[in-house]
């Protein structure tokens, strides 16, 4: 039974997961408490191998010629079963070959009432290959303060997960495998929007994220019109699926980017067993 406190903890968690929010509908650090890693995979406890996943196509790397926005703040509002849910900011900037992607998110209304919600979300990635370098979040729900930071090591392949509770004063380190190139679930929102979309094809790309990777498979639907709060765009949706079967029983995410070359997100809408979320762009500043 899903619990009033759990639906703006999970509305928020989901955007920038929403590759993997029908294949872990947790946040991640609730994944690993759920399902804890082998003592083996535990940085903390030994240095025993990490095992190995099953190959999967590797990350395609933007074409050459596309160039991620040098500073670009987009904002949204999140509704939930028609009731206004929360508002999102992400905001791009680029730092030579990087590009730094940070997003708040918070709940507004009467799911604010029920279950505070303000969390910061951090990721780097190479505007080159796709890779990501880093994610970090910043926890804040209701009287949750966990700090999370993941670094991606591609030397050792591996994910190095630190985690602080600043209310318990505990912390805990664990690591993961990670392939030669993936992105993570903040960094994939702009790492889909620089491939090239064309209703009817599709690509596959390695998704690193809760100390797993995810073989996730991007499909370009069709081009539609559609209006948000910041005017009326030209759009194709796309829909990602991860591991045949799981998202079948969990739900389904579709995404509509802007119909040019910039292909602004536009529109996300996620069907779950507990409601529909729907997050509209209502505002973009170059800035």
């Amino acid at each position: 039974m899903l619990r009033h406190k759990d639906i703006p903890s999970r509305l928020t968690w989901l955007l920038p997961a929403l590759l993997l929010a029908a294949t872990v509908p947790v946040h991640p650090a609730k994944a690993l408490l759920r399902n804890p890693l082998p003592p083996q995979q535990n940085a903390a406890q030994s240095t025993s191998p990490l095992p190995q996943f099953q190959a999967a196509p590797s990350l395609p790397p933007p074409p050459a010629g596309y160039d991620f926005p040098h500073a670009q703040t987009l904002t949204y509002e999140a509704d939930w079963r028609l009731l206004p849910a929360g508002t999102v900011t992400m905001h791009l900037e680029a730092a030579g070959p990087l590009q730094h992607i940070t997003i708040t998110a918070a709940t507004l209304g009467s799911i604010s009432l029920l279950y505070r919600v303000n969390d910061r979300f951090e990721s780097v990635f190479d505007r080159t290959t796709g890779c990501s370098q880093s994610l970090s979040k910043v926890t804040e729900e209701g009287r949750r303060r966990v700090n999370t930071d993941i670094r991606f090591d591609y030397l050792q392949h591996k994910q190095l997960l630190s985690e602080k509770n600043l209310v318990r004063g505990n912390a805990k380190q664990a690591s993961g495998p990670l392939p030669a190139c993936a992105t993570d679930i903040l960094s994939a929102i702009f790492y889909i929007a620089s491939q090239p979309l064309n209703p009817g094809e599709s690509f596959n790309f390695q998704l690193a994220d809760a100390l797993r990777v995810v073989n996730v498979a991007l499909k370009s639907e069709a081009r539609e019109s559609i209006k948000v709060p910041a005017g009326l765009f030209n759009t194709i949706r796309v829909q990602p699926t991860a591991d045949a079967g799981v998202t079948r029983n969990r739900g389904q995410i579709w995404l509509w980017y802007s119909d040019d070359p910039r292909h602004i997100p536009v529109q996300i809408k996620a069907r779950l067993f507990w409601g529909t979320l729907t997050f509209r762009l209502t505002s973009i500043e170059n800035k």
